[in-house]
């Protein structure tokens, strides 16, 4: 499968007014700017392992295609969502339980690096990755 393998963050645009607008303390979005994010990711048919590994620690996340599923995402806000396939995108929607807000994103392979882009509340942030 296309995302299987380590991929690891090389640029981030517009992440730390993506993450203010999500309500992020200034302390953590400092953080993520230099996060060194590394993704480990293992899709067998419709079933995704996922492996994030940054300055916040690590995480480990399965989940199965159109099927929702409860996450805690690195700053600790608690989402519930689904991922779907749409050609070659990996589609995110996830609903916020702290204000019933959704957070959506996307991932995508281009050659040999991964775009994975944040949309809320008016805000978008791409994050570009390159397989190691």
């Amino acid at each position: 499968m296309a995302f299987n393998g380590t991929w690891k963050v090389e640029k981030s645009k517009n992440l730390s007014q993506f993450l203010e607008k999500m309500e992020v303390n200034i302390v953590k979005r400092k953080l993520a700017e230099h996060d060194n994010l590394k993704l480990i990711i293992n899709q067998t048919g419709d079933k995704f392992q996922i492996k994030e590994s940054s300055t916040f620690g690590t995480k480990e996340i399965e989940f199965t295609l159109n099927v929702p599923f409860d996450y805690t995402l690195a700053d600790g806000t608690d989402v519930n969502g689904t991922w779907v396939m749409e050609g070659n995108v990996l589609k995110g929607q996830f609903t916020r339980k702290d204000n019933g807000k959704v957070v959506t994103t996307t991932r995508e392979i281009t050659g040999d690096e991964l775009k994975q882009s944040y949309y809320y509340e008016g805000v978008n942030a791409t994050r570009t990755f390159k397989k190691s």
